[in-house]
């Protein structure tokens, strides 16, 4: 079963909407509830995060940044990273390539 368009729930108090990907990139709507956590972790996919609403605390590699509404961060390809929310808050997440892990056709 396909999870394009779909919202789903990916960490306690965080879920996300996968869109529709293209050949070599994709983006998702990731909402975060307030104080929840994108846990850290590692992919070999490059990343850009926007902030729609809120402000988020994210460490790449064991720096940590605060960004907020209209802010965006650049996390590497396998840079360990996460994100906190500092308050309730959503992002659009923009990977190359496309998260064959995340995307179910």
């Amino acid at each position: 079963m396909s999870n394009i368009g779909v919202w789903e729930n990916a960490e306690p108090g965080v879920k996300r909407k996968i869109f529709e990907p293209g050949k070599s990139m994709m983006m998702m709507e990731v909402h975060f509830e307030a104080d929840a956590e994108g846990y850290e972790h590692s992919h070999p996919h490059e990343q850009m995060s926007y902030v729609l609403k809120g402000r988020f605390e994210f460490t790449i590699d064991g720096q940590t940044h605060v960004i907020s509404q209209g802010d965006t961060i650049y996390i590497p390809s396998g840079a360990k990273h996460g994100a906190k929310a500092l308050e309730a808050g959503v992002l659009l997440d923009a990977f190359t390539p496309v998260r064959e892990d995340l995307v179910k056709r």
